[in-house]
C-alpha cells in the first residue's frame, strides 16, 4: 500500500510483461482491499491498481460525495472524476503501464466514478466493468467513446439504484457511440457469483480485443 499519486492505494503487478491492467474502484465504505479478489477473478493475470475514495462520508471512504441518498453535486463529481484521472495518468508513468490497456472495474460509488471518468475523458479507461452503476453526471457535450465497451450489472430488486437511472445510464453510453452490455441480475445492491462470471466472460473478449 502507499500514499503517493494523490490516493492512498494499492498496486499488484501483472502475472507478464506487456498485460492488460484493471482499476478497482470500491463501493461506499470500503477500500483499496475490498475488490482485489473479484478484480482478480474478472481479469486473471492482469495488474491490480486499487485507489481508495478521498471523500469521507461519516468515515465511511467514497469517491465523490453525495448531498442525499441518489442526490449528488455535478460540479464536484466531475472534479473528482478529474482527479481520479490524473491519478491514472501519474500510476502509467510510475508502474510503467500501457495506458491504451486499462481497463475498470467498479462496484456502487466506484462504478459511478468509472463511468464519470470515461464519460468526461475518453480513453483514459479503454472499457469498464460497472456493477450496481447508476446516472450521476451527464456531461454538457456528448464525447466520442468508439472503441470502448462497458459492461453494467444492475439489481432488478435494488433499493439504492432507480431502474430508470440505470437505463438513462445506458442511452448515455449508447449515444456516446460505446458499446453495452446490459445484465440485470434477480439481486438487490449486493453482489452475485454469477455476475462475476459474466463479467470475467466479457472482459475476457475486451482484452483479447485491445490486443488485435
Amino acid at each position: 500500500m502507499t500514499e503517493d499519486l494523490g490516493f492512498i492505494h494499492r498496486f499488484i503487478p501483472a502475472q507478464s510483461s506487456g498485460a492488460d491492467t484493471l482499476l478497482v474502484l470500491h463501493g461506499t465504505g470500503g477500500d483499496e482491499n475490498d475488490l482485489i479478489g473479484i478484480g482478480q477473478a474478472v481479469a486473471p493475470g492482469a495488474a491490480i491498481l486499487s485507489p481508495r475514495g478521498n471523500v469521507l462520508e461519516n468515515g465511511a471512504p467514497r469517491f465523490f460525495k453525495r448531498l442525499a441518498e441518489g442526490v449528488f453535486d455535478p460540479g464536484e463529481v466531475k472534479s473528482r472524476a478529474e482527479e481520479l484521472a490524473r491519478f491514472i495518468r501519474a500510476a502509467t508513468v510510475t508502474y510503467n503501464l500501457d495506458p491504451t490497456r486499462i481497463f475498470g472495474l467498479g462496484y456502487s460509488n466506484g462504478a459511478n466514478v468509472a463511468s464519470t471518468v470515461m464519460l468526461v475523458e475518453p480513453g483514459i479507461i479503454h472499457g469498464a466493468v460497472l456493477l450496481r452503476p447508476m446516472l450521476v453526471y451527464e456531461p454538457a457535450e456528448k464525447n466520442d467513446l468508439t472503441g470502448s465497451g462497458v459492461f453494467i450489472s444492475a439489481g432488478r430488486m435494488d433499493p439504492i439504484v432507480p431502474t430508470a437511472s440505470v437505463e438513462k445510464l445506458v442511452s448515455l453510453f449508447e449515444s456516446a457511440k460505446a458499446d453495452v452490455t446490459l445484465k440485470w441480475q434477480l439481486a438487490a445492491h449486493n453482489l452475485v457469483p454469477s455476475e462475476v462470471r459474466e463479467a470475467s466472460e466479457w472482459l475476457s473478449l475486451q482484452r483479447a480485443g485491445s490486443m488485435s
